[in-house]
C-alpha cells in the first residue's frame, strides 16, 4: 500500500540489528516517490570470528528473522528487500531460491530482492562470464558465494575473504582497504568484480574504482538497491554510484 510520501513503493528492509551501513547508503540511493522502512533481525552473537561462528551467527538470523517480518509488514509495505547477504547465498541456487520462498511465507505472498538475485540479475545485465568476488566472510562463506555464482553459470576467478571478526567490525574498513581487496581478485580475463556483505560501506567505493579500472565493480547494496527498484518498475537513472543506475 503506497503511501502519501511514497507513491511509487514502500519497501520493507530486512536487515541484522548489528547493520549500520545499510540505512545509510540506500538512503542515499533513494528517488523520489519511494520509501524505506526496517525490520531489525535482533543478533544474539555478532562473533564472526571462525567459519563455525558465522554458521552459529546465520543459525540464530533464521530464527529471529520472523519478528522482523512481522514487524515491518505492520506498515502495509509493497515488497520485501533483504538487508544482508550471507543467508541469501547459501545453499547455492536451489539454497537461495528457498530463502526467497522462506521470505514470501513469512510476509504472507510479497515478492522480495535478496542479495543473491540481485546479484545475479546484475551478471546478466552486462553480459559477465567471469567474476571476482570480495566478501568480509570467513572460509565458509565464501564457499557458499562461489557455489551459487558457479551454479548460475559464472567463472569465478578469484575471491577475497576478509575475515572479519564481528558483525559489527565489516563496517569498519575503509574505502581504500575494498578497493585493495577488490584488486586481487582482478585480472585482464575477469569482466566483472562483485562485493558480497552488505555491512560494508562499499557503494561509493567500488563506482570509483570502476572509473580507474574501466570495467563493471558492483557493490551488493547498490545491486540491491537497483534490483528492487527495477523489479517494482522504477526505471530512474542517475550518477553518482556507477555504470549499474547511470545505464541500466
Amino acid at each position: 500500500m503506497v503511501g502519501q510520501l511514497a507513491n511509487r513503493a514502500q519497501f520493507g528492509l530486512i536487515l541484522p540489528s548489528t547493520n549500520t551501513s545499510v540505512e545509510a547508503e540506500f538512503n542515499r540511493m533513494l528517488v523520489p516517490g519511494v520509501s524505506w522502512h526496517s525490520g531489525r533481525i535482533f543478533v544474539n552473537n555478532p562473533d564472526l570470528s571462525s567459519s563455525e561462528s558465522m554458521v552459529s551467527f546465520l543459525e540464530d538470523l533464521r530464527t529471529e528473522i520472523k519478528r522482523a517480518v512481522e514487524s515491518v509488514c505492520h506498515a502495509k509495505i509493497d515488497y520485501l528487500v533483504m538487508g544482508m547477504s550471507a543467508e541469501t547465498f547459501w545453499g547455492g541456487k536451489d539454497g537461495a531460491a528457498e530463502f526467497a520462498r522462506f521470505m514470501g511465507e513469512l510476509s504472507g505472498g510479497l515478492s522480495v530482492t535478496t542479495g543473491a538475485a540481485a546479484c545475479k540479475a546484475v551478471v546478466d545485465a552486462y553480459g559477465a562470464k567471469r567474476i571476482g568476488i570480495i566478501t568480509p566472510y570467513q572460509p565458509v562463506g565464501d564457499g557458499q558465494v562461489i557455489d551459487f555464482f558457479t551454479q548460475m553459470g559464472c567463472d569465478v576467478a578469484a575471491i577475497h575473504g576478509m575475515k572479519c571478526a564481528t558483525a559489527t567490525s565489516i563496517s569498519h574498513l575503509t574505502a581504500d582497504e575494498i578497493k585493495a581487496a577488490f584488486r586481487k581478485v582482478d585480472g585482464p580475463d575477469v569482466d566483472m568484480l562483485i562485493q558480497a556483505g552488505t555491512n560494508l560501506v562499499a557503494a561509493q567505493a567500488a563506482a570509483e574504482l570502476e572509473v580507474e579500472i574501466g570495467k563493471p565493480v558492483i557493490a551488493i547494496n547498490t545491486a540491491t538497491v537497483w534490483h528492487a527498484y527495477r523489479t517494482n518498475g522504477i526505471k530512474d537513472q542517475f550518477t553518482g554510484w556507477g555504470s549499474l543506475f547511470e545505464k541500466h
